[in-house]
């Protein structure tokens, strides 16, 4: 959908870059942000509304869009449709595709894809090591030359400590952050779910919170001694965050994020026989979960991130054991994190939106997203006011797979604008003319 200008007005404006916070207007024009003429153009498209929000584009940094390889769960065609109504104007892609991105040659396919097919701005993540393996690093220059934003074997931990050393001291080389999924395979074993109570009843192998925290500690370590900027994916436990608190106020360039679905579960909420609750690393502790919020309020968590894992419905139905891990997180995203961090009274809309936008922009080593004159026009307008009802027969995901089935929310986009265009819109009961 492609109009030459928008006026937006009437809506509170929220920008954490600049400090804006007011009931104002803004105004898009060229794809870019504009000042307000003094006389429209006649067929200038006009937003009216006092209950909307909004706020600069949202970044995700952490998604799953499985092309190539797996298009049963999703393609970057469905998987930015989903971001898009997900309010969503970028998002990072993870390198564990089939067969990985660990060429130049399929980072310009994914862009290039991307470019044609995307309903927002993609970036990729390039693998550290040919085909995740961990065991030959890739072609690091050569994959930053061809638009590779960051590196992570995300899925798959990089298990040799040299390789992994020289992977950090490359990546500070080129400028770039390592996304690193924290997870030691050997002491993992069989685990599914968490190694606690509900487990041990349910019968179902555990994964203790070592598993996430050697590897945490080690790559702190790596980060020290390199120099490079290290983030921590999908952070799960409380004993990970006290040593990225800890890295941090020693002024290492250490981050982190944490998903909708571990601020929101834990393992008591777990349904055995459900797999859409098996997620990697799993859902731990209440305690956790607390710490959890209380490091995404306090800012030693910079950002949130979905990591969107569609599955297919026959996969996810081989029960727990079996089903492969991950849940289809897009869509409820902003829903979630809405409700339980501002709604819950742990943290105020301002931050709320920076973890959605300057914080994961920082990290990544991008300009800050902004609703300024002359910014890129990167615009999600938010319904903030009104609850809705999570039903994954209406996600333009190909995934359905979501522990949030049924759940009431409050945090809605209604429309995303990327680069001046408007690629989801759900407005209703809004003035438009």
């Amino acid at each position: 959908m492609n109009t030459d200008a928008i006026l937006i007005t009437g809506v509170r404006v929220v920008d954490p870059g600049t400090g804006r916070d007011e009931i104002g207007e803004l105004y898009i024009a060229d794809g870019m942000i504009a000042e307000v003429p003094r006389s429209l153009p006649r067929d200038v498209r006009v937003i009216e509304d006092g209950g909307l929000t909004a706020v600069p584009g949202l970044l995700d940094m952490h998604v799953h869009l499985r092309e190539p390889g797996r298009e049963d769960a999703e393609t970057i065609q469905s998987g930015t449709a989903a971001a898009a109504r997900g309010g969503f104007t970028r998002v990072m892609a993870m390198a564990n595709t089939q067969p990985a991105v660990d060429t130049p040659a399929r980072v310009e396919w994914i862009l290039r894809r991307a470019a044609e097919m995307g309903a927002v701005e993609v970036l990729t993540a390039a693998a550290i090591t040919r085909g995740r393996r961990g065991e030959e690093l890739t072609d690091f220059a050569g994959l930053v030359k061809a638009g590779a934003a960051a590196f992570s074997d995300d899925g798959c931990t990089v298990a040799d400590e040299e390789i992994m050393r020289a992977a950090m001291a490359r990546a500070a080389g080129l400028g770039r952050a390592i996304l690193d999924h924290a997870e030691d395979e050997n002491l993992k074993g069989g685990g599914v779910m968490h190694a606690g109570a509900k487990a041990r009843a349910a019968g179902l192998p555990g994964v203790g919170e070592e598993v996430e925290t050697r590897i945490v500690a080690r790559d702190i370590r790596l980060a020290r001694e390199t120099g490079c900027r290290l983030h921590i994916q999908h952070v799960s436990c409380g004993a990970s965050i006290a040593m990225i608190s800890a890295a941090q106020q020693e002024g290492l360039a250490v981050s982190a994020e944490v998903t909708p679905h571990h601020l929101a579960l834990c393992d008591e909420d777990v349904d055995p026989q459900d797999a859409s609750y098996k997620v990697n690393p799993p859902l731990r502790s209440a305690e956790d979960r607390a710490t959890l919020r209380e490091a995404v309020a306090g800012g030693v968590v910079a950002a949130f991130a979905s990591d969107h894992a569609p599955h297919t419905a026959a996969s996810k139905a081989r029960g727990f054991l079996k089903a492969p891990a991950g849940i289809c997180g897009l869509e409820t995203a902003v829903g979630v994190t809405y409700t339980v961090m501002v709604r819950g009274g742990l943290m105020d809309l301002k931050s709320w939106i920076e973890r959605w936008t300057l914080g994961p922009a920082r990290i990544l080593g991008l300009p800050a997203p902004t609703l300024e004159p002359g910014a890129r026009a990167d615009v999600t307008l938010l319904d903030l006011e009104h609850s809705w009802r999570v039903d994954s027969a209406e996600f333009v995901s190909r995934g359905r797979n979501t522990p949030f089935e049924g759940w009431d929310l409050f945090g809605r986009c209604v429309m995303t604008i990327a680069a001046g265009d408007i690629r989801y819109s759900g407005l209703r009961g809004v003035s438009e003319r």
